[in-house]
């Protein structure tokens, strides 16, 4: 397949999501029509290839052809034939999961994780390291000594890959985080592409953090319910990202929903930016102030009933702040939902949706929506998961662009 496409990280729209899965049969569009295809399959399999043919809008004959290069390419697979059918049963098609494979990275101020995904969004293996304000160096020793026991713990051999995704804050060195070191400005003058073109010759693709995890959720997780929803990451620090109709919106200049920027009142009479709100440092401060120190998020589940009330009180901070932020998405955006993800336990994600719903509420007879807030289907890994889709979007899967079409449209 042509790797010369241009790349924004959006899937075709699903069947399910009111938009319609669309390929052309204009002339020299097979490679664009082989990537429809293909994440139809991915999305719809166990998938006929008459359902095919509906789905995409090509020809039975081209579907035919398509099918017939996928599978000599080893990129799907027959799944046995439909039940109770006259005449021959069809067969359906599935994704052949150890076809390709790719590799997400999550660099981040308080930890950095790599996995190993399929062509499937599942993750095949995974190694993490909380570690804070890891330099260049430390991120790519890191990845250089883990990335071949990961491969082998998986049994992947390196020509499998189609490639390297990274998921990486924007402003990394400027967000002044407590204890945040002088030295890591060095970020500042990093190539971040350069840490990790070794020992792997595979291109390498880098992509925002909350955008990558907004990402994989599209791909993997709600995007298959919803088709506009803003995503709230929550980690060291805090980010947005924003889908629309199913493809992820960047913005004029790349840097849609930058939500951490923001302000809001932090509970003692003050306005700071959000991320220095609500985010896993700003929680972790508390935490320090009265003597609790915690050395990951899994740790936040553990604490003495003190530690806990620390905790619920940063929750009804953060819910204060961010309520006059998400009236506002809710009237700008008009998003189908709000969906928080991140480093923070699922119970803690829970209750701050809980209670930012129960804030929304009484606002609802007076706005023209309000969308429900929720926690994201992928949580701690979504930023390298979702870092790990890009180079099989750039490879594999169809891009935005005027070959489609909308339903209806």
């Amino acid at each position: 397949m042509a790797d010369n496409q241009k790349f924004d990280g959006s899937p075709e729209e699903s069947r399910d999501g009111g938009m319609l899965l669309s390929g052309t049969n204009l002339e020299r569009a097979g490679d664009h029509n082989q990537r429809v295809t293909l994440h139809a399959i991915r999305v719809n399999g166990p998938i006929t290839r008459t359902d095919l043919a509906d789905i995409t809008g090509l020809t039975p004959p081209a579907i035919a052809n398509i099918t017939k290069r996928l599978m000599q390419d080893n990129l799907i697979k027959e799944a046995g034939r439909v039940r109770g059918a006259r005449g021959q049963p069809p067969l359906k098609l599935v994704i052949n999961p150890d076809s390709w494979f790719s590799v997400g990275v999550n660099v981040d101020r308080d930890h950095m994780t790599l996995v190993v995904l399929d062509f499937q969004g599942t993750v095949r293996a995974r190694s993490s390291r909380e570690i804070q304000f890891a330099l260049p160096g430390t991120v790519q020793s890191f990845f250089q000594r883990s990335i071949g026991h990961l491969l082998d713990k998986a049994s992947i051999a390196a020509s499998q890959l189609v490639g390297i995704g990274v998921a990486f804050p924007d402003d990394i060195q400027q967000v002044e985080l407590p204890d945040q070191p002088q030295e890591y400005a060095a970020w500042g003058s990093v190539t971040v592409q350069q840490l990790f073109t070794s020992p792997l010759k595979v291109p390498v693709f880098v992509e925002n953090d909350a955008a990558a995890a907004a990402m994989g959720e599209m791909q993997f997780g709600r995007g298959h319910q919803y088709q506009s929803f803003f995503y709230i990451l929550i980690t060291a620090a805090l980010g947005g990202g924003l889908v629309i109709d199913g493809h992820y919106f960047r913005g004029a200049n790349g840097r849609s929903a930058e939500l951490g920027w923001l302000r809001g009142h932090d509970g003692f009479s003050r306005t700071r930016q959000l991320q220095n709100i609500v985010s896993l440092s700003a929680l972790n401060s508390r935490l320090a102030a009265q003597g609790y120190r915690v050395s990951s998020p899994r740790g936040l589940t553990r604490l003495d009933a003190g530690g806990q009330a620390i905790v619920s009180t940063w929750v009804e901070t953060a819910v204060e702040a961010l309520l006059e932020t998400l009236l506002a998405i809710n009237c700008l955006i008009n998003p189908q939902a709000v969906l928080i993800g991140g480093r923070l336990p699922a119970s803690i994600v829970e209750e701050l949706a809980r209670r930012l719903n129960e804030r929304l509420l009484p606002y609802a007879a007076t706005m023209p929506a309000i969308a429900p807030v929720e926690r994201a289907v992928m949580s701690d890994d979504a930023p390298a998961v979702g870092a790990a889709i890009l180079p099989f979007t750039h490879r594999l899967l169809p891009t935005r662009s005027a070959l489609m079409k909308v339903s209806g449209g």
